[in-house]
C-alpha cells in the first residue's frame, strides 16, 4: 500500500508540471477574442453617449446663463466665453461649441425665435473619437436637435 501512494504523488506532481496543451490555450484565446469582440464596441458606444451627455450638460448650462444674461443686458451674449474662460477638457477635446445669434435663425442650422435669440451648436471634431456623432443644437426657445440624440 505504501508504494502505490508514493506512485500517485509522483504522477500528480508530474501532471501539475506539464502545463497547458495547445488546444487548451487556443480555446482560451478564442473565448477571450469573442469577449473582446463584444466588449470593445459596447464600451465605445457607451463612451460616445457619455461624451454626448457632457456636451448636452454644457449646452443646457450655457442656455441657462444666456437667459440670466438677457435679464441683465437685454440681449444674449455673443459667445460662450462670456460664461466660461475655456470649455471643460472633456467637451473641448471632442466638440466645437458655437453660439449663433447675429445671423438669421435659418443660417444657424436650427429654428430660432423672434429677436433676441440664440442657437447653441455643438459640432463633433472630425479627428476625435466623436467623429460621425450628432451635431447638437439648442435654441433660445428650448428646442433641441436632433431630438433622438437628446
Amino acid at each position: 500500500m505504501q508504494g502505490s501512494g508514493a506512485h500517485r504523488t509522483a504522477r500528480s506532481s508530474y501532471a501539475r508540471m506539464r502545463g497547458f496543451t495547445l488546444v487548451e490555450l487556443m480555446v482560451v484565446v478564442v473565448i477571450v477574442s469573442m469577449l473582446l469582440a463584444i466588449a470593445i464596441p459596447t464600451y465605445s458606444s457607451f463612451m460616445r453617449r457619455s461624451r454626448r451627455g457632457d456636451v448636452e450638460a454644457i449646452l443646457m448650462d450655457i442656455a441657462q446663463r444666456q437667459q440670466q444674461y438677457l435679464n441683465d443686458a437685454r440681449a444674449y451674449a455673443p459667445n460662450w466665453t462670456v460664461f466660461y474662460p475655456t470649455l471643460p477638457v472633456d467637451v473641448s477635446t471632442y466638440y466645437t461649441v458655437t453660439v449663433c445669434g447675429a445671423a438669421p435663425p435659418a443660417a444657424c442650422g436650427a429654428p430660432g425665435g423672434a429677436p433676441p435669440f440664440f442657437v447653441l451648436v455643438a459640432t463633433p471634431i472630425a479627428t476625435s473619437a466623436q467623429a460621425g456623432d450628432f451635431t447638437l443644437t439648442l435654441d433660445s426657445t428650448g428646442v433641441r436637435g436632433p431630438a433622438s440624440a437628446w
